[in-house]
């Protein structure tokens, strides 16, 4: 099995690249774990206290669940990944049947500040974006999809997200094997880790 991590800042374009790396691959040979499942549960708190967690700090994932779900694929057991609602900012009571692949994609904006997830990754990519695109990507994405209003949004991303991406983020680039810049200038990038792919893979 072979556990690639994809890192980088909040609207960067990770599913962009996740999805690059997928359609490669035949649909029984690859499955995503997303970091937003492991979100902890926070069912004790009412949904404005909720609304008001830092969900940008590595101390808001769930990471020893995480560690644990990816080491059952290892092992080649099946795990029942959480489902989490930015609506409810929370985990619901589904989950979703995940079996192990040969290739299994760990994606999220906290990946890699994680020691012991960091360990069990096989190839480490960030993906980099301006910072403006993000703001514009997490804009844009949080009023259509999640719910939030503007000014919601432009208060969380100065008080939380700039700084957690300063502080915790961008600092977790220094540990990935491949830097992707998130443009139409990316192809070689993605081509060089479909290669490593396919070698490991044979």
């Amino acid at each position: 099995m072979l556990i690639i991590g994809i890192a980088g800042g909040t609207g960067c374009g990770k599913t962009t690249v996740v999805n690059q790396i997928i359609n490669e691959l035949p649909d029984d040979e690859v499955c995503v774990i997303s970091q937003d499942s492991y979100y902890n549960d926070l069912s004790h708190l009412p949904l404005e206290e909720r609304r008001k967690t830092n969900f940008d700090h590595p101390l808001s994932i769930d990471f020893k669940l995480l560690k644990q779900h990816l080491e059952e694929l290892r092992q080649g057991n099946t795990i029942q990944q959480p489902v989490y609602s930015f609506l409810e900012c929370n985990r619901t009571a589904e989950t979703v049947p995940t079996e192990p692949r040969k290739v299994v994609i760990v994606e999220g904006i906290l990946i890699m500040t994680d020691p012991e997830i960091r360990k069990m990754m096989d190839i480490k990519i960030f993906v980099h974006a301006d910072s403006d695109e993000r703001l514009i990507r997490r804009i844009k994405r949080d009023v259509n999809e999640r719910g939030w209003n503007l000014d919601e949004t432009l208060e969380k991303y100065q008080s939380t997200i700039k700084p957690m991406h300063a502080e915790f983020i961008e600092p977790s680039k220094e540990y990935a094997d491949i830097i992707i810049p998130n443009n139409k200038h990316n192809t070689v990038a993605i081509d060089i880790v479909r290669t490593i792919i396919n070698e490991k893979l044979v």
